[in-house]
């Protein structure tokens, strides 16, 4: 090959690495403006358990120890900002159990364990999974009942979830929520409230679910409302 076939060669490979180096940086530009960067959380500095009363309707505050919890794992200090648990009793009503977990923030790395994950976990075998609407004053609140069974214990229990201002009732829904605010920018918070009844009775124990959650969200304002569920009024 000669001199003059080299010189002819090197501008092509030069132009070549331009453009790859252009694509590169194209590629890594798009990256970096993808990162999630706004934060969304409706909590902030508040304490959940300075939000919700020890007075609900006709129930009290009895104790906070009692109730099926996310497993212990490496990454739960990561998962939860704040994890509140509360036992609620009436005379004439079943005692109900309230846990309320904030992430305060789903980059889709990790996202707020349901109880479809932490009961198997503890030792439950699901059943009865169904959507019950919960009227609420304005609005409608889209909750998952379920029952749970264990050797010694049989559970009735609603849960929903809140992801940005998202109300995704499965876990698919909640990835795709939290996928979608990534994708726009934003790094949303998310909620998660299950309340649960220890008797056999389905029928008895979302009636009294049903109503406890009701007087919860009468009991609290409306920022708390919102942060408990974005639709509510």
């Amino acid at each position: 090959m000669t001199t003059t076939e080299h010189a002819a060669d090197r501008p092509s490979i030069s132009r070549r690495q331009a453009l790859l180096g252009g694509a590169f940086l194209l590629t890594a530009g798009a990256a970096v403006a993808r990162v999630p960067r706004h934060h969304i959380d409706l909590l902030g500095d508040r304490k959940i358990d300075k939000l919700i009363p020890t007075q609900i309707g006709a129930w009290e505050f009895y104790s906070k120890s009692g109730l099926v919890v996310p497993p212990a794992d490496q990454l739960k200090d990561a998962l939860y900002s704040q994890l509140m648990t509360r036992v609620y009793v009436a005379p004439n009503a079943l005692p109900i159990m309230l846990l309320i977990a904030q992430s305060g923030g789903q980059t889709g790395v990790l996202q707020v364990h349901r109880p479809e994950y932490c009961y198997p976990a503890g030792g439950f075998t699901l059943s009865h999974r169904s959507v019950l609407p919960v009227a609420l004053p304005g609005s409608r609140l889209e909750t998952t009942s379920i029952t749970a069974n264990a050797d010694d214990r049989t559970e009735q229990l609603l849960y929903w979830t809140r992801v940005g201002e998202d109300m995704p009732l499965t876990w698919a829904r909640q990835r795709w929520s939290v996928a979608r605010a990534n994708l726009k920018g934003d790094v949303p918070d998310a909620v998660l409230v299950r309340v649960s009844a220890l008797t056999p009775d389905r029928e008895a124990g979302m009636a009294a679910l049903t109503s406890f959650v009701q007087a919860m969200f009468a009991s609290v304002p409306a920022d708390v409302r919102r942060f408990l569920d974005i639709d509510a009024r």
